[in-house]
């Protein structure tokens, strides 16, 4: 590739950037810092409709996918600098491949589009290590890019902590469920976590500081700890003792499996972050020492600033944020998953349908015409609701239209929203149990012929008896709700047939 130089922003030039990931935990909170500094930030999503209620509306969203290269040409158009914070979080077939596939094409746009700079963010470790497969996807991902020709600035992170962040999630749950923690040898692996607030800072400063072009850029907090220390740390600040027990025949497969019974870290994820502590991960090159003028704060302040910030319900972003699929599928997937405390069961199918029938058929649910699926049941317990000083069935107030706030047998509707063609319908639950719970229906058109349906099952536990709660009658709500959003699209696509006279 010809050398382009290696051109940077200055204050006085036009400062236009392009964000991608912006639905994830870092592109979501760098977002509205960039504003904040006086660039005009474009972001390049899948989905427009997920960016909505962010109050950026002086923030330009573009829709297109980093696999699809012909997306992204009128995304790069006019950027001066464009940050990629795409990666596949989660272990599946071929994801290095897609990972590598997605920056070639990202590489190639830019270049074509004359944009300056790219700023990549990578995970910490050595070259020279037996470094985990997706260690080696981030790294072999920015050589990808570098490629391009374009210049990018690489920075390599170890665990990013912070309110919603997955390392903290990690930390958080299994310190705060386990009086005694079980532990591989590799728990006292040395690694250097770093706090979300200096990942943002080192991502926006470095706009303005020219010799970071073209540099791979090792960033760490203040601290080196084993994960050990780490919980221990976070114990200690939440006035919680515990005690850590090595158990060396502890295999990562296992411990991956227990983080799923113990995190809302399911296990394509869980898995390759474990297998990612076998490596230390410690900043061996002072680069970014001397390049940037801050100090990191320390792994406890980070912690620290997490935990007020949970309290304080102001997490602005959160590791799965931009996990949802919205692959094409004729079969309905389901995502089992637990996030700050709230199990979410979600359930998407794509069928050849209109947005507005699918809406249609979601707002004429409950009273008489009952649920799709398993009617015995829903009146079963309605029954067993009202015996126990619930509401039971309560019927609706219409039939043909509904509103935020009608009840809807022992539901009642608190969000109904619509952007564009994509609709939402979100009912919240009446019923006696020891927790709260919503159903939740997402609608969005794939095409002129297509649509993707999200149904997705909310439970907050109250307790013990919360979490018992819900997993003696997961059985019977893995029955309901599958045969409820295949019934769906049954009654649908039967509409659809009657109005074509078929």
């Amino acid at each position: 590739m010809p050398d382009r130089g290696w051109e940077v922003l200055t204050m006085d030039e036009p400062k236009n950037v392009l964000v991608t990931g912006a639905t994830g935990y870092v592109g979501g909170r760098l977002v509205p810092r960039l504003r904040d500094k006086g660039y005009k930030v474009h972001c390049l999503v899948r989905n427009a409709s997920r960016i909505e209620g962010r109050g950026w509306e002086d923030v330009t969203v573009l829709e297109g996918d980093v696999l699809q290269y012909e997306t992204l040409l009128p995304a790069l158009q006019n950027i001066d600098v464009a940050y990629y914070l795409v990666h596949s979080m989660a272990e599946g077939k071929g994801f290095n491949e897609r990972d590598l596939q997605a920056a070639a094409n990202f590489g190639c746009a830019a270049r074509e589009q004359g944009v300056k700079r790219i700023i990549y963010m990578s995970g910490l470790g050595s070259e020279g290590d037996s470094l985990s497969d997706h260690l080696k996807s981030r790294h072999a991902t920015g050589d990808k890019l570098r490629h391009s020709g374009v210049p990018v600035t690489e920075f390599r992170a170890a665990q990013i902590i912070g309110s919603g962040s997955v390392s903290f999630e990690m930390i958080r749950y299994i310190t705060e469920r386990m009086p005694v923690i079980f532990s591989p040898k590799w728990v006292k692996t040395r690694s250097q976590p770093i706090a979300v607030r200096d990942v943002l800072r080192y991502l926006v400063d470095c706009l303005m500081v020219p010799e970071s072009a073209g540099r791979i850029i090792e960033i760490g907090g203040s601290d080196i700890l084993g994960y050990d220390e780490m919980m221990r740390i976070y114990g200690r600040l939440r006035g919680l003792r515990r005690r850590i027990i090595i158990i060396p025949m502890l295999t990562p497969e296992t411990c991956a499996y227990f983080l799923n019974l113990l995190t809302p870290i399911p296990t394509n994820i869980g898995r390759p972050l474990i297998y990612g502590l076998r490596n230390e991960v410690i900043v061996k090159d002072g680069t970014a020492r001397r390049l940037f003028d801050f100090e990191p704060i320390s792994y406890e302040r980070a912690i620290q600033l997490a935990i007020e910030r949970n309290a304080e319900d102001k997490v602005e972003t959160i590791w799965s944020g931009s996990l949802a699929s919205l692959g094409e599928t004729d079969q309905a997937e389901v995502k089992l998953s637990n996030v700050e405390g709230m199990v979410m069961e979600k359930r998407q199918i794509v069928i050849q349908a209109s947005a507005g029938s699918v809406y249609g058929s979601v707002i004429s649910l409950g009273g008489h015409n009952g649920w799709l699926y398993a009617n015995p049941l829903w009146g079963l317990r309605a029954l067993l609701d009202r015996l126990f000083g619930g509401v039971g069935y309560r019927g609706r107030r219409c039939y043909l239209e509904l509103r935020v706030g009608d009840p809807v047998d022992f539901w009642r509707v608190e969000e109904i929203k619509e952007y564009k063609d994509t609709h939402l319908v979100r009912l919240r639950s009446e019923m006696k149990m020891p927790g709260k719970g919503w159903l939740q229906y997402e609608i969005s058109p794939m095409d002129e012929q297509k649509v993707l349906i999200i149904q997705t099952a909310f439970y907050e536990p109250r307790g013990l008896m919360g979490h018992l709660y819900w997993y003696a009658l997961y059985p019977v709500h893995k029955f309901i709700f599958s045969g409820m959003i295949q019934a769906l699209a049954r009654q649908v696509q039967l509409m659809e047939q009657v109005k074509r006279g078929q």
